[in-house]
């Protein structure tokens, strides 16, 4: 099967590796160029234009991210069926998931640009960088439709086990939002605007590599008979997708309240949180990636009723997110001060201190990313088993931890409180996945393999 790697055989470890090793430079890809707009954005225009794209980080991901959950969701379930080799349900999937990312898509863009400057008003953003905030969200909104598709595009793929065609599409945009960046910001001046229009022109063609890719997949050739809608495939669907939804509107209205807090501390401690949360979509790649690829495995052993596949598979997954994590937070803890640089002009009377307040988050952060890694792990494998009610309220630990930190804990310590917000949530997430997933996990039945006896059949 062409673009495709069966999960349901061979060693896991090996599997998880060699799926996870293509998704992770592709994230890292995607980082890349979301890094070269900051950087260019920092160096090019000043620390105030650094500043608003900084403020619009909680707002743009709580559409981002309702996207990926989606799409994610949406995937898993096709995940299951191909697991399971029933091909006919498959395609039905692919045809419903883009029927309901349609109207989705539309409903998020109305409401994205709706909502842009009552949510910056809300986050008590700076004047002097709210106009230069609400022209970045204006125009990223106005794409959504175009993040949608490359988003769904590509977890249809990775539901297929094919990391390497979302890498190819990932390394393709973040070369061209690198060079329409300099183009953009530096030759035309475009400022903040031109940043964002080069991220989106970047995802375009993302979504067109991997919409011809999976044009190239024979056994998803889709025939007028799968586009006729099915309310049953659909809510199959949404009871994946939603909640995962959900799940990640609290987790960034959480963030949102959040910003609120630090917008209040003036714009040098904002560029300062800014630079760090871009580097924080570095720490962050990896474990998404490994959380992709412990969903497609889980999704189709799950399917194929490979139960003992599971166990192991889980084991092997949280060994290497532990070994992940610790290696990339000693090369941040060590480097990070470096990489920091990179979004801060030398020549800015405010950069020492930017640079103090980020490196400081970003300590924090490193020493507690191994709670962020195992999160992925444990609340992927429940969403590979078709598990989204606890990953959901994982999801409101996660809001909780924030809103405190912002609202309760600044009062007692101040702004430094604030470091530790993104970690207090990821440790209080993780401590509830883990419990729910090894719960789920030793319930599972006796293995069965649906394979051998769809074949007996």
């Amino acid at each position: 099967m062409r673009s495709a790697t069966d999960m349901t055989k061979g060693n896991p470890t090996k599997l998880l590796i060699l799926f996870a090793l293509p998704l992770i430079f592709g994230n890292l890809g995607q980082q890349l160029y979301m890094i070269a707009d900051a950087i260019i954005v920092g160096r090019g225009v000043g620390v105030k234009a650094l500043a608003a794209v900084g403020a619009t980080d909680w707002t743009y991901w709580l559409v981002l991210w309702v996207i990926q959950a989606l799409t994610q969701g949406f995937a898993t379930r096709i995940s299951q069926h191909f697991g399971e080799r029933n091909f006919t349900r498959l395609r039905k999937d692919i045809t419903m998931s883009i029927l309901l990312c349609l109207g989705m898509g539309a409903l998020l863009t109305i409401a994205g640009l709706l909502m842009v400057n009552p949510m910056l008003r809300v986050l008590k953003t700076p004047q002097d960088i709210f106009s230069g905030a609400s022209s970045y969200l204006f125009i990223m909104f106005s794409g959504t439709m175009i993040v949608m598709a490359y988003n769904m595009a590509a977890s249809i793929l990775r539901a297929f086990g094919d990391g390497k065609s979302p890498l190819i599409a990932m390394a393709a945009a973040a070369c061209t939002n690198i060079a329409l960046d300099l183009i953009f910001v530096l030759v035309f001046h475009w400022g903040i605007a031109g940043a964002a229009a080069a991220t989106l022109i970047a995802q375009l063609i993302a979504f067109l590599y991997c919409f011809f890719t999976l044009k190239k997949i024979d056994f998803i050739s889709l025939e007028p008979g799968d586009w006729n809608f099915s309310s049953a495939t659909a809510r199959e669907l949404c009871n994946m997708g939603l909640p995962l939804a959900l799940q990640h509107v609290l987790i960034a209205v959480g963030g949102m309240i959040l910003q609120s807090a630090i917008n209040l501390q003036g714009f040098v401690f904002v560029a300062g949180f800014t630079a760090t949360n871009k580097i924080y979509g570095l720490l962050e790649s990896s474990a998404i990636s490994l959380g992709y690829a412990t969903t497609t495995y889980m999704a189709q052993n799950y399917g194929a009723g490979l139960y003992g596949r599971i166990r192991t598979g889980l084991k092997r997954a949280a060994l290497l997110a532990v070994l992940m994590s610790v290696c990339i937070s000693a090369g941040m803890i060590l480097g990070g001060r470096y990489i920091l640089q990179l979004f801060i002009s030398a020549s800015d009377s405010s950069a020492p201190q930017v640079l103090e307040i980020a490196y400081h988050y970003l300590v924090i952060m490193s020493s507690l990313l191994g709670s962020l890694y195992l999160l992925y792990v444990f609340r992927n494998t429940l969403q590979g088993m078709g598990n989204a009610m606890a990953p959901m309220l994982s999801g409101v630990v996660e809001f909780f931890m924030r809103v405190f930190t912002a609202l309760l804990f600044t009062r007692f310590w101040g702004s430094s409180a604030i470091f530790f917000a993104e970690p207090l949530a990821w440790i209080g997430a993780a401590v509830l996945v883990i419990a729910a997933c090894t719960r789920q996990v030793k319930k599972l039945p006796p293995e069965r393999n649906v394979l051998s006896e769809s074949l007996c059949a």
